[in-house]
């Protein structure tokens, strides 16, 4: 088969796209037939090199991605060929004090295909059969093979981690961005009042089209001290900050006292200072999070098959164009997801 990968890491000149040999599918795999991927902000870390990851070289990337059932293993029981799929790429293998209590994003053995074992940028996959859930016929490939992820997260971090409530303002950061533009579209649909940043007009203007009330240019204003004017002063109850070191200072003065910032990355960098004097003396709480539970990334995506929700998508590139893809996620350009297609399904 054809597979995107990479020998070292590096800058986008150590992708290829080339022979990679067929995979082996396992008593409780299912191989599948890629129709459609995408790239997330973690494929450009995993390339680069993340600290403590040590990867089995070469290295297939990619966390998103929907595709046919080919071949099940003797002990699959959810699916067969035929069916139509798309990736969960949390995986846990259960038996921890987490798992048995519903929470394996939280058990010690968690990781994620793409970015801890080769991932699904390739003509086939073989997954296992717990880290795929059905696709309805009708969704377009594309949609499918973009949405799990970056919905997934954001859901959790609003929802379950978060708590939003209806009728509260809410921040997104970088809502041009994958988790972005889902996180405003979940906050809207959650009844809250929703801000959003940018660095263009244009992408203001696309995140206004996925449910944001408010939206400031962070490359003209300090976002802070613009929520404090829109807010007349009080601030916001929730901050969906997914930036890190550039940000995280603002994200705190952003909220009202009592407030919370809630995290699920940290682009720019991991380490800005704990801002101890804004948490305790306004009682903030700041509070991570990491992609979602099998039963929280089933209700997100229902909603997504069912056109709730809906992916952004900005550019689709064949998989032989992988750096093109890379640089328009690398570069922030555009708005929304980056999908690709093997060469073989065009």
């Amino acid at each position: 088969m054809k597979a995107v990968q990479f020998t070292e890491h590096g800058d986008r000149d150590v992708l290829e796209y080339g022979d990679f040999p067929d995979p082996e599918v396992g008593p409780d795999e299912v191989l599948v037939d890629v129709k459609a991927a995408s790239l997330n902000h973690l494929d450009i870390w995993t390339r680069r090199g993340l600290p403590g990851v040590e990867l089995e070289m070469p290295h297939i990337p990619g966390s998103d991605m929907a595709g046919v059932v080919t071949e099940v293993g003797e002990r699959v029981s959810r699916f067969e060929a035929g069916d139509r799929v798309a990736l969960i790429a949390g995986v846990a293998g259960g038996g921890d004090e987490f798992s048995r209590k519903g929470d394996p994003t939280l058990a010690p053995d968690f990781h994620i295909i793409g970015e801890h074992v080769r991932g699904v940028h390739a003509e086939f996959a073989a997954i296992p059969e717990e880290n795929l859930v059905p696709v309805p016929e009708g969704v377009p490939w594309e949609v499918a093979g973009s949405a799990s992820l970056v919905f997934q997260t954001a859901w959790r971090m609003l929802v379950d981690r978060g708590e939003l409530r209806p009728g509260e303002k809410v921040l997104v950061l970088g809502a041009s961005g994958g988790v972005g533009h889902a996180a405003v579209q979940i906050a809207d649909y959650a009844g809250a009042e929703v801000y959003a940043t940018a660095s263009t007009d244009e992408k203001l203007e696309y995140a206004k089209e996925c449910g944001a009330d408010h939206v400031i240019n962070y490359e003209e204003d300090d976002f802070s001290k613009e929520i404090r004017k829109l807010t007349d002063g009080r601030g916001v109850d929730m901050v969906v900050d997914h930036i890190g070191e550039a940000t995280y200072k603002q994200s705190l003065k952003s909220l009202v006292k009592g407030g919370r910032v809630v995290t699920c990355g940290a682009t720019t960098g991991p380490d800005p200072g704990a801002g101890l004097n804004y948490i305790f003396w306004n009682q903030l709480s700041v509070i991570g999070s990491t992609m979602a539970t099998p039963g929280e990334a089933d209700e997100v995506l229902d909603l997504v098959w069912d056109g709730t929700f809906e992916p952004r998508i900005r550019e689709t590139l064949p998989m032989s164009e992988i750096d093109r893809a890379h640089e328009l996620i690398e570069e922030r350009q555009g708005f929304g997801k980056v999908v690709v297609i093997p060469d073989s399904e065009l």
